[in-house]
């Protein structure tokens, strides 16, 4: 029997899920971010991240955070998540000791920090402190 593996519009589900099972003041607070599921980031978000394999990329932020945007800039864009599913399920195969729904719920709440203006490093010391 083969497997059929996630497909997006499964990790959209999955990371609808997981936005809906924050606390209502994390969403609300996170205001109109949209979430977007795609098997990879483009060539040109890899060549402006400076990142070669696109397996090294699980998700995105795209957008001016909260702690920069100001009532006098023009007509913002929409704040934008991307969950890159390929690289999502191969991080998952690889690590093997996580739940895909864990993991895809990991990976939207990093983003969304990114919104919020918190850089890796600090939500990396986040989560060691909530384990």
């Amino acid at each position: 029997m083969t497997k059929v593996p996630p497909s997006l519009d499964d990790l959209d589900r999955m990371a609808r899920a997981a936005w809906a099972e924050l606390p209502a003041e994390f969403r609300a607070s996170a205001g109109d971010v949209l979430i977007r599921v795609e098997d990879f980031a483009d060539q040109e978000v890899l060549a402006d991240l400076g990142i070669e394999d696109p397996f090294e990329l699980t998700g995105l932020y795209s957008g001016v955070d909260l702690t920069q945007q100001s009532i006098m800039d023009a007509a913002p864009s929409q704040p934008m998540v991307f969950l890159y599913r390929r690289a999502i399920l191969d991080e998952w195969i690889e690590r093997g000791d996580v739940d895909l729904a864990e993991l895809v719920a990991h990976v939207l709440v990093h983003e969304v920090g990114h919104h919020f203006g918190l850089s890796d490093d600090h939500m990396d010391q986040l989560l060691e402190e909530t384990d």
